[in-house]
C-alpha cells in the first residue's frame, strides 16, 4: 500500500515556476515507478511525465517536454515536478501517481494508487 500527497500547487503568471512535490507512506515506495498526471476542466486525464523506481529512466508527454522535470528521492519517499515556462494551458489539477510494474507510462489506468491532486493555474 501506498499513500500519496501532493503539495506545491498555486497561482503562477505565465513564465514562471512551480515545484510540486509528492510524499508518499510505506517501506517500499523506492520499488514503485512514480507518475504525474493532470486534469484541466472538462478534459480528461492526461500523461505529463514519469519515473522508474530507481530514477534512471524519465518519460514526458510532447507538450512539457524541456519545460518541466521530474525527479525523485528515495530516501526521502519524494517525487517532484519541476515546472518552468509555464503556459495558461498547463492550468489543471496535478495528481501524482504509484504502481509497481506500469506496462504503460502513460496509461492513467496501469497505476494503482493516487494523491488527491494540487491545483495548479497559470495567468496569462
Amino acid at each position: 500500500q501506498v499513500q500519496l500527497v501532493e503539495s506545491g500547487g498555486g497561482l503562477v503568471q505565465a513564465g514562471g515556476s512551480l515545484r510540486l512535490s509528492c510524499a508518499a507512506s510505506g517501506r517500499t515506495f523506492s520499488s514503485y515507478a512514480m507518475g504525474w498526471f493532470r486534469q484541466a476542466p472538462g478534459k480528461e486525464r492526461e500523461f505529463v511525465s514519469a519515473i522508474t523506481w530507481s530514477g534512471g529512466s524519465r518519460y514526458y508527454a510532447d507538450s512539457v517536454k524541456g519545460r518541466f522535470t521530474i525527479s525523485r528521492d528515495n530516501a526521502k519517499n519524494m517525487v517532484y515536478l519541476t515546472m518552468n515556462s509555464l503556459k495558461p494551458e498547463d492550468t489543471a489539477v496535478y495528481y501524482c501517481a504509484a504502481d509497481k510494474d506500469p506496462l504503460s507510462w502513460d496509461d492513467f489506468y496501469e497505476y494503482d494508487y493516487w494523491g488527491q491532486g494540487t491545483q495548479v493555474t497559470v495567468s496569462s
